[in-house]
């Protein structure tokens, strides 16, 4: 047994010292910028920032919203091939959209067959295994790199440095990195394991840096801001699933709920009832899941995940405007004309309390 002393970090424990900046508006600041990758020979102009390949925002229309702003989106691997050979031959989704795949033999010979015979439409591919420390995650990335040596490869989550740089010289590009953190995994509380966000940023980005390759922040965002710590701290990408759950344009289904406000009605004397509407949205290590995707949760396994109402939200394209506009202005802050500066530019501080609450959050 070992005990590690030093403090760890999550968003909600820090916030970003503003700095002198040469700045005059934030359009003046660039949120692209251009990937370069350790293994794939390709270079992608974009903004970091991808939807998950959750049931529910990893989807075909998502991705069609997530390509006009130069964002990615995962799509989810519960797609049958038809499906997405339709979808990458009618859009162009070569550098913004990442197919996944987990270790069942059904996935890899649907991925294999996309990648060979449709060779020119989509190679980003996302090997989404929730441990990836396990030996059959590092097996699978050095058989995709050794078929497919052209590939964008992705492969998660870890948090840690030993296997980030493993993932990475084995011919991963991408390294997700996140355990416990996503709003509907519950893997910390059934587990244990987990670590916080900010400081799985700080190392896992730290060490992949360091060897030429990348990292994707994965889980923990709750606000903007959170996004833009998660660049300062070193991430590369930022990927999100619950923040994108509510908007209309992603699946799951739609409930209504009537609610007894404290507001009295003038005319009748009765208290106003008012209607708020809701979309389905669930983690993909939950039972639900398993049951939808997967025919059953096996006996050896307990659910991580769960099952949540979000509050219906803005249209995706409006979120986005919101999350491209918190990053110019988090530039602008910092003294940072470019996004791949942001690290560079970044100071935190670490606090007790983040935001004034009493009006909300």
């Amino acid at each position: 047994m070992k005990i590690y002393d030093q403090t760890e970090l999550d968003f909600k424990d820090v916030l970003v010292k503003p700095k002198r900046s040469f700045i005059n508006s934030r359009s003046e600041v660039e949120v692209t910028r251009e990937y370069k990758f350790k293994w794939c020979p390709r270079r992608i102009v974009g903004t970091g920032i991808i939807s998950a390949n959750m049931a529910t925002v990893g989807t075909f229309q998502v991705a069609k919203h997530m390509m006009q702003n130069k964002m990615f989106c995962c799509l989810h691997k519960h797609y049958e091939i038809d499906d997405l050979i339709k979808f990458i031959t009618e859009n162009d989704c070569r550098d913004y959209v990442f197919l996944s795949m987990g270790l069942r033999d059904e996935d890899y010979k649907k991925i294999e067959t996309i990648l060979t015979e449709y060779p020119d439409k989509c190679r980003n591919i996302c090997i989404d295994v929730p441990n990836a420390y396990i030996p059959r995650v590092k097996e699978l990335v050095i058989k995709m790199r050794e078929k497919f040596p052209d590939i964008l490869l992705m492969v998660g989550n870890a948090v840690t440095a030993e296997l980030v740089e493993d993932l990475i010289l084995s011919g991963a590009d991408i390294v997700k990195c996140g355990i416990g953190s996503g709003s509907a995994c519950i893997t910390r509380r059934i587990t244990g394991v987990g670590r916080p966000q900010l400081s799985t940023i700080f190392e896992c980005a730290d060490t992949a840096h360091g060897i030429g390759g990348m990292i994707c922040s994965d889980g923990g965002v709750v606000y903007v801001g959170d996004i833009c710590k998660a660049f300062g701290a070193g991430a590369d990408f930022v990927m999100m699933g619950g923040f994108y759950a509510g908007c209309p344009e992603a699946a799951g289904d739609i409930i209504e709920k009537k609610f007894i406000t404290g507001q009295i009605d003038e005319k009748t004397g009765e208290r106003v009832i008012e209607t708020k509407r809701f979309k389905v949205f669930y983690g993909m290590s939950s039972e639900y899941a398993q049951n939808k995707h997967y025919h059953g949760m096996p006996k050896y396994r307990a659910s991580e995940g769960r099952v949540v109402e979000v509050p219906l939200r803005d249209p995706i394209d409006k979120m986005n405007q919101d999350i491209l506009g918190g990053l110019r202005s988090y530039m602008t802050y910092i003294g940072a004309r470019r996004l791949k500066d942001v690290s560079k530019c970044t100071t935190f501080y670490r606090v007790n309390t983040q935001l004034n609450t009493v009006f909300g959050e």
